[in-house]
C-alpha cells in the first residue's frame, strides 16, 4: 500500500504557484488598472501555497494509513488546516488594512483557493487510484 511518488505528484501544485506568481508580477499594471492590489495577491498566493503544502502532506499520510479512523481524521484535519489558514489570513488582512481593504484581491485569492483545492483533489484522487488497497 505504498504511494509511489507523492513528491513528483506535487509538481503541478508547485507549477500553479510559480505560474500565478509570475503572472501577478508581469501583470502588475493591469491589476492596478482593475483596482486589484498585486502585493495582496502575491502574499495570498504564498499563504495558500503553504496551506496546500501542509494539506497535501496530511492527505498523503491519510492515504498511507490502513486504519479508516486515522484516514478520516487526517482528511478532516487537512481540510480544516487549509480553511483556518485562509480565514486567519483574510481576517488579519481586513484587521490591518482597515477601510483600505481591496475586495478585488480578496475575491482573486478566493479564486486561487478554488484552483489549488481542485488541483490538490485531482492529484489525491489519482494517487488513491494508484494504490492497490484504496
Amino acid at each position: 500500500m505504498e504511494i509511489k511518488s507523492p513528491g513528483r505528484s506535487f509538481l503541478p501544485i508547485l507549477f500553479i504557484f510559480l505560474l500565478t506568481s509570475l503572472l501577478f508580477l508581469a501583470g502588475w499594471s493591469v491589476l492596478a488598472g482593475w483596482n486589484i492590489d498585486g502585493s495582496v495577491l502575491l502574499v495570498g498566493n504564498a499563504i495558500l501555497f503553504a496551506a496546500t503544502v501542509i494539506s497535501f502532506y496530511l492527505y498523503v499520510r491519510a492515504l498511507r494509513d490502513a486504519n479508516v479512523q486515522v484516514f478520516l481524521r487526517m482528511l478532516y484535519l487537512s481540510l480544516l488546516v487549509k480553511m483556518v489558514f485562509s480565514l486567519a489570513a483574510t481576517l488579519l488582512y481586513v484587521f490591518l488594512a482597515g477601510k483600505a481593504v481591496n475586495k478585488g484581491a480578496i475575491m482573486a485569492c478566493f479564486g486561487l483557493y478554488i484552483v489549488y483545492t481542485f488541483a490538490e483533489v485531482k492529484i489525491i484522487m489519482r494517487l488513491s487510484k494508484s494504490q492497490k488497497n484504496a
